[in-house]
């Protein structure tokens, strides 16, 4: 509630002095020397806008330079002639001047008296303020563009108001911009004039600590009364109108999206207000209290719409004959009056004062009944409204910045072209979001600005508070990269060169993905081309996957390399109808000629691992690769070549031959045994150079032929030799050689058939047996050592005493690879 015996003690030293219809009014041009006789006057006054006095008088001056009087301070007193004390005196600056009819005596003159705050409208500007209140936003615009001082205006405020993020002055007036958002959150202004500088002072306020007390007025009709008689009110007509009972505000903040900013206020008990007013969009960062809501909530903008409302329900007009009414005056009246006025007063409004030499001081006003619970609100200016969108330019904190500042929440700052004011860098506008076509919870569509990209803003609802990135454009420092050069061309490129290109000239249609990373990875499709420009050079067809760096192709269910051709993509993705074909027809070499060396006393081949291998691969019923081409497949390398099975057997089958080359050595090593079969046309084994060796170092060997057995030493000598026995034997006849002895036996006859034949003493030829080498080897499984289980496809790594590494994965029984020394050696085994 208010203190309105502190306030009214306040302004206890305004008089209430007669005005006289004989009174006399003077007018005072700060440095004009002409005489001015004031003939009449108009004084148009109401809160929350400046005033306007039109004044009218003589002078012998015959024409008065402009210069003299135009936006020269000036002071109109309002004075009696009985008394000397001045009754009222108007501060301002002449802002209109008029020079009317002129006789032999005098010339008659008018000018209009304005508050200085009135110039204001002389400016008119686009411009944006950041992170300040209303208060010091009008502040700053007092100050700093128009010089006003402290003494020059003061705000009486009980609420604190929060900064703004973004403020638009957008191709307003300084005076325009200030009043509109002042009235946006209900703070109100009104003038006082200062005597002892001389000024007029502009008070804004946002409750009732910011009107005048202490004026109070008889209500009686002055007519038949001397003109020296106590000023009074009459004429007081009072009008009522139903309002609006209800009044719902909404809105909607993307900084916290699930926030309910819907309020509503109502006037129930009340049985003369009726409907509702519903209003989107003021701006509303949060709900508030619902008590006493903050300042620019969704509360509070409820309740200021709704006491806007309500102010109109009864409207008070009346005349006076008192100088001391002005707007922004609780009025108290004495005598009977209508019920509707109430007895705490009238808040005057609006009023019209005027006099002339040959008539009364007369004030006509309009005014509310004053309110303890409701403050005066100023209404609601029209905000302009942005249309289309302004230019602006990304920028950064960081000067030449490759990239862009952008915050967690993927906005950016922006330079308006229009904003002639100068900013830190990186702080030329509130965090701005992008316009996307595409958004929502961890996905959509971001492309990064950069620094200095230009863009085009727009604005939510028009509103200029309200900005958002909505395109971005080339120009002339950014050039577009799709141009008249290539203009068939569909190209997305980031700054990095990272990019994706899809050219629509017919016959040459291609697509090309790339980035510039480790050289050069693309993915070229089509009609593939080279680099040169603007006119490219066909350079293949097709498609092309290439990388300067690492490559990895990894498909999870399994993979599929065919070259058969599938017309226009007209066939099924894993149509392997022509692999199964030869997957077939492959395993039915195999298992035939597995039995024929089965039959031929051979190891039979592994077509079992060969049946369960087509069943992975047709169809890809399990993760595995399948490689198809109808006419050929090279795996061709400088260095080494390697086909490797690690639990399984490795099958090569060939329709016709399967030929091994190789300029150096070929090794083939069983870890069991090494089973060869020629079924129709032999088997030959041919050392060129070198000696041919065939060791069977732990049992026997064995040579078998149903024909003719032939061996020859072209060159050289023929040795066999046995440790224990040599036994030579066909037809029952027979020659064993044996301990030092040789035995020579046979059913039928011995023929020696010999030029000569000698005996001589005895004599060996003791031929040394080869060593056969032995060595060690041996499987190990792998167990847990706390708990004794087996560790099936677990990592491993064994060494041996002299430092060979080997290292591989367990198998289901937890096993590893069967490992071989030459000595029985310490190895160390290590699982992970």
């Amino acid at each position: 509630m208010m203190d309105r015996k502190m306030l009214r003690a306040r302004q206890r030293q305004a008089g209430k002095a007669a005005l006289p219809g004989h009174a006399r009014y003077r007018l005072e041009v700060r440095r004009c020397d002409a005489v001015l006789e004031v003939f009449s006057f108009t004084g148009e006054e109401r809160l929350c806008a400046p005033y306007c006095y039109t004044i009218d008088f003589t002078s012998p001056n015959r024409d008065i330079d402009p210069a003299v009087m135009l936006n020269k301070p000036a002071t109109f007193i309002l004075q009696a002639p009985e008394n000397p004390e001045q009754v009222r005196k108007v501060h301002g600056i002449i802002t209109r001047f008029n020079r009317f009819a002129t006789s032999a005596d005098e010339t008659r003159y008018q000018v209009c008296l304005e508050p200085r705050l009135a110039l204001l409208h002389h400016t008119r500007r686009c411009a944006i303020y950041q992170n300040q209140s209303v208060p010091e936003t009008v502040e700053k615009i007092l100050r700093d563009r128009h010089g006003f001082r402290g003494q020059d205006f003061l705000f009486t405020l009980v609420r604190e108001y929060p900064r703004r993020e973004l403020g638009v002055q957008w191709q307003e007036s300084d005076l325009d911009f200030i009043q509109r958002i002042l009235a946006e959150v209900g703070i109100g202004y009104r003038f006082e004039m200062d005597s002892r500088l001389g000024i007029d002072v502009v008070r804004f306020g946002d409750n009732q600590r910011n009107y005048q007390y202490d004026v109070r007025l008889p209500l009686r009709d002055p007519a038949g009364m001397n003109h020296n008689d106590r000023d009074s009110v009459w004429d007081l007509h009072v009008e009522h109108q139903v309002v609006t009972q209800r009044v719902k505000v909404r809105d909607y903040n993307y900084r916290e999206a699930g926030n309910d900013l819907q309020y509503q206020v109502s006037q129930d008990r009340d049985t003369t207000v009726v409907g509702e007013i519903y209003r989107y969009g003021d701006n509303i960062l949060a709900r508030g209290e619902p008590i006493q809501p903050q300042p620019e909530t969704a509360g509070f903008y409820a309740r200021l719409h709704h006491e806007r409302d309500l102010y109109r329900q009864h409207l008070i007009r009346g005349q006076s004959s008192s100088p001391m009414l002005v707007p922004g005056l609780v009025l108290e009246l004495e005598g009977e009056r209508p019920a509707g006025v109430g007895k705490a007063g009238v808040l005057i409004v609006s009023m019209r004062s005027s006099a002339r030499r040959d008539s009364n001081y007369l004030v006509s006003f309009s005014g509310i009944p004053y309110s303890e619970i409701m403050s005066y609100r100023p209404a609601l200016r029209e905000r302009p409204v942005i249309s289309g969108t302004v230019p602006a330019r990304v920028t950064s904190d960081w000067p030449n910045d490759t990239y862009s500042h952008i915050d967690k929440m993927g906005r950016y700052r922006i330079k308006f072209d229009f904003d002639l004011d100068e900013w830190p860098l990186g702080g030329e506008s509130l965090w701005v979001r992008l316009a996307r076509p595409y958004a929502g919870n961890t996905y959509g569509f971001h492309w990064p600005l950069l620094q200095g990209t230009e863009v085009a803003v727009a604005f939510e609802q028009g509103n200029p508070d309200r900005p958002y990135i909505a395109h971005a454009l080339h120009d002339s420092r950014h050039e577009d990269h799709v141009t008249l050069d290539n203009a068939r061309r569909n190209v997305l490129r980031t700054p990095a060169n990272n990019k994706l290109r899809m050219d629509d000239e017919r016959g040459k249609e291609h697509i090309k993905l790339s980035t510039e990373y480790g050289g050069k990875s693309q993915l070229n499709l089509g009609h593939l081309v080279d680099g040169q420009r603007p006119h490219p050079n066909q350079r293949g067809e097709g498609f092309e996957l290439r990388t300067d760096d690492w490559g990895a192709i990894r498909a999870g269910k399994g993979l599929f390399i065919s070259a058969d051709q599938q017309t226009k993509a007209s066939g099924q993705q894993l149509d392997m109808s022509a692999v199964i074909e030869q997957l077939e027809t492959a395993l039915s070499i195999a298992k035939s000629l597995s039995k024929a060396a089965e039959i031929g006393q051979g190891k039979p081949g592994d077509s079992a691992g060969q049946v369960v291998l087509n069943q992975v691969l047709e169809g890809l019923k399990k993760p595995g690769i399948l490689m198809h081409a109808p006419q050929g497949i090279g795996i061709i390398s400088p260095e080494t070549v390697r086909v490797a099975s690690g639990h399984h057997s490795v099958g090569v089958i060939a329709g016709k031959n399967a030929d091994i080359s190789a300029l150096k050595d070929i090794t083939a090593v069983g870890g069991e045994s090494v089973s060869l079969f020629a079924q129709r046309s032999g088997m030959k084994l041919f050392a060129h150079q070198g000696k041919l060796e065939i060791q069977a170092q732990d049992d026997e060997l064995s040579a078998l032929a149903k024909k003719d057995i032939d061996i020859t030493s072209a060159e050289g000598k023929v040795t066999i030799n046995a440790s224990r026995e040599i036994v030579l034997s066909s037809g029952g006849g027979y020659i064993r050689i044996k301990d030092g002895n040789i035995e020579l036996g046979c059913p039928g006859n011995i023929l020696l058939k010999a030029a000569n034949v000698q005996k001589i003493g005895a004599e060996n030829i003791n031929a040394p047996v080869p060593a056969l080498p032995r060595g060690f080897s041996g499987f190990f499984t792998l167990k847990d050592q706390d708990s004794g289980q087996v560790l099936p496809h677990k990592r491993y790594r064994i060494t041996t005493a002299d430092g060979q590494v080997f290292e591989g994965v367990s198998d289901e029984n937890g096993k590893t690879v069967e490992i071989h020394t030459a000595t029985p050696d310490k190895l160390n085994i290590e699982h992970f």
